[in-house]
């Protein structure tokens, strides 16, 4: 890929990452992600556009709201600059191709939803509803190129994936997991099995894996107890990426290993 290609995409990054920390702030509260425009929450006054480059401007106010100096938090270009670094990473691994596209939504309400499922242990519907139907629509463009060919696995994929969790779900009366990560256990499915099984089953694993591993670290820390809730919904997020981004290579490496490559 071209820089000016992976160029353009980290600079789209970082502009829908802007726009995620509207969608982060304001679905959870049942407020719409298009107006009012964004103001400070201390002090009211709204955002002028010079104070709303994203990344840049905070750098420039050193954190702080122009007009009352309240501390801005810096979860706000780490939103940005994790977002534009992913949009730049999903580029360089998939070129510019209708998938590319597909991964870019996925991504961008990725992150969205990871933050969210911190902050109020919950995966709104709206949000991973978007993510399914820009998803379907780059898949579908994709077919129009390039042909059905990684449908069936495709779709093999979503029902692994919706068995999987529907079935955590149900094996623990949903004190596992919420039926927001039912919900986007499919989705995921769909965009790694367009990849290939390699893709869709480490991060169906990876995403089990990532979570008894970061539980393990917050019960050996004190963080957390035996019977703390902590949210899966970051993990599932945090698997799936790393099946899109290197998990056709590790599988490919496991089967080589046990002598099945």
């Amino acid at each position: 890929m071209t820089s000016a290609y992976l160029t353009s995409l980290g600079l789209l990054g970082l502009v829908v990452g802007s726009f995620l920390n509207v969608v982060i702030h304001r679905v959870p509260a049942g407020l719409s992600v298009v107006s009012p425009g964004s103001a400070c929450p201390a002090c009211a006054h709204a955002v002028r556009p010079i104070d709303n480059v994203p990344v840049v401007s905070w750098l420039l106010l050193r954190g702080r709201c122009r007009d009352c100096a309240a501390p801005i938090a810096v979860r706000y270009p780490l939103v940005e600059a994790t977002t534009g670094a992913l949009f730049v990473v999903a580029g360089w691994r998939f070129g510019a191709t209708p998938y590319a596209a597909a991964v870019l939504v996925v991504v961008a309400a990725g992150v969205a939803l990871a933050m969210i499922d911190l902050d109020h242990r919950r995966l709104p519907f709206p949000v991973t509803g978007a993510m399914a139907v820009g998803t379907v629509v780059a898949l579908a463009i994709d077919v129009a190129f390039h042909g059905t060919g990684p449908v069936p696995v495709a779709l093999l994929s979503l029902l692994l994936w919706l068995g999987v969790y529907g079935g955590v779900w149900l094996a623990t009366r949903g004190r596992g997991m919420g039926l927001g990560d039912v919900a986007l256990a499919p989705v995921l499915g769909l965009a790694l099995g367009w990849h290939g099984w390699g893709a869709s089953l480490v991060g169906l694993a990876a995403g089990f894996v990532v979570g008894a591993l970061v539980g393990g670290v917050l019960l050996a820390g004190g963080v957390a107890r035996r019977g703390t809730a902590v949210p899966h919904g970051p993990f599932l997020l945090s698997g799936a990426l790393l099946g899109l981004i290197a998990g056709q290579p590790l599988a490919s490496a496991y089967l080589r290993l046990v002598g099945l490559g």
